[in-house]
């Protein structure tokens, strides 16, 4: 799987991509990220990518050259299945969504800025908009990040056991049960007797009793 990410801050994304789950991914070959600078495709010397808004207004807008150009670009060498742009009013980034593009080939990822980007963008390219949560960042680059996590970690052989991704909390619509590891006593705090019954059957039905409860308590939106 092939993630295209377009950037006007591409350090940003230097150390995520570089460490732990997404570094092995890619040193396996299982995933493939790239980062483009989005002033390598400026037409100006000042290599700017962005201007006053039409209308008035406070702020600076991503103009489209330079983003029509990286996408052209990357559309003659491959097929995507995606043109994703991170924005806070796209629709909001939960399990379901990170499992649906787990399955696709090829993604590019649009990263924002300033004000925001021209809406021709979005009506000509972009074919999904996503958004972490009802807050506002400096840029696209850590959502990027998120998702790309998100996904990476779903695809087959990138975790070294494949039964977790499918177990984590919202694989269910249910948060995750509580975990416990060594010492089984820690001054005095213990964990479940259950847990040490190695009856695997009533383990399973109590870790979903505990994720029941859990989300009921946390999250009852989840269960509607």
């Amino acid at each position: 799987m092939r993630f295209d990410i377009i950037s006007v801050l591409p350090d940003l994304l230097t150390s995520p991509f570089a460490h732990s789950i997404l570094q092995r991914a890619q040193k396996k070959g299982i995933a493939e990220i790239v980062v483009h600078n989005l002033r390598d495709y400026a037409t100006n010397k000042q290599k700017s990518v962005d201007d006053y808004p039409y209308g008035g207004g406070s702020g600076m807008v991503m103009s489209i050259p330079p983003f029509a150009a990286c996408i052209e670009k990357l559309q003659q060498e491959r097929n995507y299945d995606e043109i994703i742009f991170m924005s806070p009013d796209g629709e909001t980034l939960n399990q379901t969504i990170a499992n649906e593009l787990s399955i696709k080939g090829n993604i590019i990822i649009l990263c924002g800025h300033y004000k925001g980007i021209d809406q021709r963008i979005r009506d000509i390219y972009v074919t999904r908009e996503i958004s972490i949560g009802d807050y506002v960042l400096s840029g696209g680059e850590l959502p990027a990040a998120v998702l790309v996590d998100a996904i990476i970690r779903l695809i087959p052989g990138v975790l070294n056991d494949e039964t977790s991704a499918l177990s984590d909390s919202f694989q269910g619509e249910l948060l995750d049960a509580p975990v416990y590891t060594r010492p089984a006593d820690w001054r005095g705090h213990k964990i479940p007797d259950i847990l040490l019954s190695g009856h695997e059957a009533k383990i399973n039905e109590w870790r979903h009793e505990e994720a029941l409860k859990r989300t009921q308590q946390r999250r009852p939106d989840l269960l509607k």
